[in-house]
């Protein structure tokens, strides 16, 4: 592998390894050579509202240490804060939102302890009756105080573009961050399907588009129009030339895989995508090679 280039580190999410106690999921994904975790917080791997919830963050650090991973936070999880209703309150519903302004700021906390890259959120979907306006206020409003504590904690915000939610592509994340005066700690996540399936533009337009802004990467294939989350070589994902546009705008950080219904083959699923990423990445080196010369 000695022609790969290493500028983007890989990871793979723990919401793909459910099955597994996080220091086993831990020692899986970093024997297979993945670089880090996405952490989603929720049992059973850190459930952010347990009683314990600070002695599961210490053994959290501790498995992370023991398998030198990096950690990035998600918060993506489905019924960590109502079990009858996926996902909800989120930062835009009718009603109580406090909740997950709530689970948020726990993120902030528990990130800042594990020296997380950054926390990853999005907007949820905008309930029917709810204006745009309503959307836009109910965000920014969540979002003051994540901000402030994210900036008083040294953590870095990445918001994610989802399909059917209130802000589903890169152009209204952009917009979002505009709105809240473009904090230097808040930038976008990416999920490369995403970018197949709802952007206006190409997986790598888009990622030109967000350039330097975007701190987080999760990885996947899609097909256009289907927000189901495939394994790559699935979908229609040209991984090559989209891991291509991540290093010509410079991207470092963690590119996680995000595969939250394969946990019932974790591991086997886990060895493919990174044989999937590793061989993108030798032939992106070897072409930047022949083309240097």
């Amino acid at each position: 592998m000695s022609g790969r280039t290493d500028a983007i580190r890989l990871g793979y999410g723990t919401n793909g390894f459910s099955g597994h106690r996080l220091p086993e999921a831990c020692a899986v994904i970093a024997g297979l050579g993945y670089d880090g975790v996405a952490l989603t917080l929720d049992q059973p791997h850190l459930d952010p509202f347990a009683d314990d919830a600070g002695a599961q963050t210490t053994r959290a650090a501790k498995a992370l240490a023991d398998h030198g991973l990096a950690v990035v936070i998600e918060t993506g999880s489905r019924f960590v804060l109502d079990p009858w209703r996926k996902h909800e309150p989120t930062l835009v519903s009718d009603g109580d939102r406090g909740p997950r302004t709530e689970l948020l700021l726990r993120a902030v906390r528990i990130a800042a302890e594990l020296g997380a890259e950054a926390m990853s959120c999005w907007s949820g979907v905008l309930p029917e009756g709810a204006t745009a306006d309503d959307g836009w206020r109910r965000l920014t409003d969540g979002l003051g105080p994540v901000l402030d504590l994210a900036h008083e904690r040294g953590v870095i915000v990445c918001f994610e573009p989802e399909p059917g939610m209130h802000v589903d592509t890169v152009d209204e994340a952009l917009e979002l961050r505009r709105r809240l005066g473009e904090p230097e700690h808040l930038r976008l996540t990416v999920d490369l399907g995403h970018l197949v399936c709802n952007e206006p533009r190409s997986p790598a337009a888009s990622i030109a588009l967000a350039g330097e802004l975007i701190g987080n990467v999760q990885v996947d294939d899609m097909v256009r129009d289907v927000h189901e989350h495939l394994e790559l070589g699935h979908g229609t994902l040209d991984l090559d030339a989209t891991l291509g546009a991540l290093l010509a705008v410079g991207f470092t950080g963690l590119a996680s895989v995000e595969l939250p219904r394969h946990s019932h083959a974790a591991p086997t699923v886990a060895a493919r995508q990174i044989e999937a990423l590793r061989a993108s990445l030798d032939r992106l080196a070897t072409t930047t090679k022949e083309t240097a010369r």
